[in-house]
């Protein structure tokens, strides 16, 4: 039984829109060994999953006191958990039965093929093998490791379909007459908004088309897969409903509280890649953005629409499952407006151009939906287009980076080389950081002229060559600088050395700000400066993530 001693937050007292910031509150509060107990009318797992995206899963433990039917307690306690354990296990009993529908689906629908989950339950699970049946057909594979008499033990496992791609199929010739039309509706009126049945019938079952629309109204779609002449297979599709113009909305304020989670995830598993669902809700949704993640990962887009302060709107988007996320990269090759962005957040684009958006945030304790929602704006900002540096040949970007990345260096290097050492003379002895800044100018000074002159000699007239013989369908050029992925190696390496000693600049000079007694010289050695490192980005950007990759693919080519 409770104490009054005991750190208590009962939620449901408190409004929906500072739910959130009171209960991070209390919880940064804690101390190691400390806990805090949530009361709440439904299922806070929310929560959990954003607990475990922002400190990691070994960062607070998780006792659930009482688990419904009309209330929840949770106590969360600050300390070092247990790593978990690597299988895909699912301990049923452990769920509100509310949310073991929903939940285990959910988990099914991350499965990839050949993946599976184990279903631990305390009786035989036989009605959810019937439902998977229904629902999945031939694509979940059923197996009992153990068979009661305390423990049912289930391994679920995703594999390809073995029969056509409709999977909630209806043999209707198999059925006695009397039978037909109950079935049919039953089968029909059971599907949720995305669900599809396929009929297969001996003839035309356009009567039932006719029966469904005097009925129900415009609440199906209706699909000829085949039209006889022995066979017809219609595939019958509940519309998702949503707001004009196709909008796929859900206002979730008008859900209970425990009907909100597994509404939610069955309306987002209905949607086909690329298609996008948008919560209506009165405050931030954003646990609902961290349980999303923690249980399907990097497969969706989060989208703000609204922002407070009555309504917030939030569009989320399936990613297509073919490829894989964007990296930085990736991002700034096609559209190099964004580096704006990314320099915002201090995100590296150029020598760390590998990472996702996520990857890079999380690295940084930065949240990346603010980052990808800027990224968006970007795209609809039709007033500033960017460069097409990705569309152009190889051998006229190799040209772009001389005369305009290699020319600014060449004039811009030596003038900062002089006001470096001259403001490290004259302010040094109140500001002895001007000392290090000059050591790794000179520095980068140096790597800058030397890497220049070799792309100028040799990697850059190599990459013509290869371009002119792929067009004229000549054999592979010779080289005279070795292995060619050696030497993209050894550039990308002194990129990579380059953009260190800059951050490293950054760093000592508090990102170019001018201390009070800054004299002109000093205010012009910081501008330039800066306009370097701006420059820099870009430059080692289009070699890294265009021009280097690109000219590896047309050397393989060969």
């Amino acid at each position: 039984m409770e104490t009054v001693t005991e750190n208590i937050l009962d939620v449901t007292q408190l409004a929906p829109m500072v739910k959130h910031s009171t209960i991070f509150s209390r919880i940064a509060q804690l101390k190691p060994g400390e806990s805090l107990t949530i009361h709440n009318d439904h299922d806070p797992v929310p929560l959990r999953y954003q607990l475990q995206a922002q400190h990691g899963t070994d960062a607070y433990g998780w006792e659930y006191l009482e688990q419904g039917p009309q209330w929840w307690k949770v106590k969360i306690t600050s300390h070092k958990a247990a790593g978990a354990t690597e299988d895909n296990v699912l301990d049923v009993t452990k769920l509100a039965p509310n949310v073991k529908h929903s939940t285990i689906f959910n988990r099914i629908a991350q499965l990839k093929e050949g993946e599976s989950l184990v279903i631990h339950n305390d009786h035989d699970p036989a009605p959810l093998r019937y439902q998977l049946a229904h629902t999945h057909q031939d694509t979940v594979a059923w197996e009992y490791l153990e068979q009661g008499p305390e423990w049912w033990k289930v391994k679920l496992t995703k594999r390809a379909p073995q029969n056509e791609k409709g999977r909630n199929i209806l043999d209707v010739t198999k059925l006695p007459p009397h039978e037909k039309h109950p079935t049919i509706f039953s089968r029909i009126e059971a599907l949720q908004g995305g669900e599809s049945l396929t009929i297969h019938n001996d003839h035309d079952p356009v009567p039932l088309r006719h029966h469904l629309e005097a009925q129900y109204g415009p609440v199906f779609d209706w699909e000829y897969l085949e039209q006889g002449p022995q066979w017809w297979k219609v595939k019958i599709t509940r519309k998702i409903a949503g707001g004009a113009a196709g909008e796929n909305i859900l206002d979730v304020t008008k859900l209970a509280p425990r009907e909100k989670h597994p509404t939610i995830f069955s309306r987002y598993h209905a949607l086909q890649e690329g298609e996008s669902l948008t919560i209506h809700n009165d405050h931030d949704p954003k646990p609902l953005y961290y349980q999303m993640q923690g249980e399907m990962g990097d497969v969706f887009t989060w989208e703000y629409l609204e922002q407070g302060p009555r309504w917030w709107r939030v569009k989320i988007t399936k990613r297509p499952s073919t490829g894989s996320v964007e990296t930085l990269g990736e991002i700034v090759a096609k559209d190099m407006r964004k580096t704006e962005v990314f320099k915002k957040y201090d995100l590296d684009f150029c020598c760390n151009g590998g990472m996702t958006v996520k990857q890079a945030c999380d690295a940084k304790g930065i949240d990346s939906t603010k980052v990808e929602q800027e990224l968006r704006e970007v795209e609809k900002d039709q007033g500033k287009t960017a460069l097409p540096y990705n569309d152009w040949g190889l051998d006229f970007l190799a040209d772009f980076i001389v005369n305009t990345h290699h020319a600014y260096l060449r004039k811009n290097l030596p003038e900062i080389a002089k006001y470096s050492a001259k403001v490290a003379t004259v302010h040094g002895m109140n500001h002895p950081e001007l000392h290090q800044v000059n050591e790794l100018f000179t520095k980068v000074n140096a790597e800058l002229s030397a890497h220049m002159q070799e792309e100028e000699a040799v990697m850059f007239p190599y990459i013509k060559r290869l371009v002119a013989a792929k067009n004229a369908g000549q054999p592979l050029p010779a080289s005279t600088m070795g292995r060619f992925k050696d030497a993209l190696d050894a550039l990308v390496a002194e990129h990579t050395s380059v953009g260190g000693m800059l951050d490293e600049i950054n760093d000592l000079t508090d990102k170019y700000t001018l201390p009070g007694d800054a004299c002109a010289s000093y205010t012009l050695l910081f501008r330039m400066l800066s306009e370097l490192e701006d420059d820099t980005h870009i430059h080692i950007a289009l070699e890294n993530n265009i021009l280097f990759p690109k000219a590896a693919d047309v050397e393989k080519s060969f």
